[in-house]
């Protein structure tokens, strides 16, 4: 049976970097964001989000992401409400995505909100992403090109490093990328 071994971390902590990591050692890696992005195009999905948060979020009939982050991101009710439209999709498609990939030992599940999602109860381990403050708010800030306040925004709607580690089995250090690969190697030798 493959084992899904978790990778989270808090926003601008290295996740995909680490990821990008594991997929070079031949693991087979499932980004939820990227799916989050696929089953938000669902016309579905999309009128499920409509009714939730009204027309404002639409431009031209297309969902404006952007506004739709600014909105969610203030309201921890929104993002709520977000997420329970949103999650169930993903869980769905992990899954389907999963039954492609069992001819293979471990595979990883990276979501930012493993957690807070409960994506964590089908993990058989997992490992979170730490990087100091500043050093996130910089990679986002560079990434996005978002705003400090946006950025600690979303940090704020996020678990805490020290809440994902206390239920974590690893942690990786992604301050600089220089040890992060041998921290990977040697989670893999452990696993």
């Amino acid at each position: 049976m493959t084992k899904i071994i978790g990778l989270t971390g808090g926003i601008g902590s290295g996740k995909t970097t680490v990821a990008t990591i594991f997929k070079a050692h031949g693991l087979p890696v499932y980004i939820a964001d990227e799916a989050g992005k696929e089953v938000m195009k669902d016309p579905s999905i999309l009128l499920a989000i409509q009714k939730a948060f009204g027309q404002t979020i639409f431009e031209n009939g297309v969902l404006d992401r952007k506004k739709l982050a600014s909105l969610v991101f203030s309201d921890k009710d929104k993002l709520q409400q977000l997420n329970a439209i949103v999650h169930p999709a993903v869980a769905r498609h992990f899954a389907s995505w999963l039954e492609n990939h069992q001819n293979f030992d471990y595979v990883i599940y990276e979501s930012a909100i493993l957690f807070e999602s409960g994506g964590d109860t089908k993990c058989h381990a997992v490992i979170t992403v730490i990087a100091s403050e500043s050093v996130r708010i910089q990679r986002v800030m560079q990434r996005d090109a978002a705003s400090k306040e946006q950025i600690i925004q979303r940090m704020k709607a996020q678990w805490t490093d020290e809440q994902r580690l206390e239920k974590s089995q690893f942690v990786i250090n992604n301050d600089s990328l220089v040890n992060t690969e041998k921290q990977v190697v040697k989670i893999l030798n452990i696993l």
